[in-house]
């Protein structure tokens, strides 16, 4: 005969967002999706072990992810590391955006109006539609011909 053991399982209780821990949040837009943990700190941004300026190139990647920043004028205030997977840099950077957005609402939920305005906590849900069968895109059919 087997006895049935139960054992108390203690549930630990979920730490508020305090100003000295890490918040991890993430961020995604069509095939890009960003692990975002921010921390107090420098202002210093990794993205996939490198420094902001070298993985976005582009000045307008870089003010796409520095955006919910500068709009609550948090950009020296917080250490911001990032790890992304998939889609296009366009994409990620949108993804990274709506993660460091999600971060900051986290951490003070006071910034939530003047994040929401600016649009940035809104997922765009716009994806790449499946392909369907009998045609050779998403929409596109075979060509008709007559004879």
């Amino acid at each position: 005969m087997t006895k049935i053991v139960k054992k108390k399982v203690e549930k630990k209780e979920e730490k508020s967002a305090d100003k000295g821990e890490m918040i991890r949040t993430v961020g995604r837009r069509k095939r890009a999706a960003a692990r975002v943990q921010i921390k107090p700190g420098t202002g210093e941004i990794t993205v996939n072990g490198k420094p902001l300026a070298e993985y976005f190139p582009y000045f307008e990647w870089q003010n796409i992810v520095k955006a919910p920043l500068a709009a609550t004028g948090k950009e020296k205030t917080f250490d911001v590391s990032i790890k992304i997977n998939g889609g296009g840099k366009k994409g990620q950077a949108v993804s990274v955006q709506l993660g460091i957005a999600r971060a900051l609402v986290k951490w003070n939920e006071d910034l939530k109006k003047a994040l929401k305005t600016q649009g940035y906590l809104t997922r765009d849900a716009r994806i790449k539609e499946r392909k369907k069968p009998g045609l050779k895109k998403a929409r596109r059919a075979p060509q008709w011909s007559k004879r």
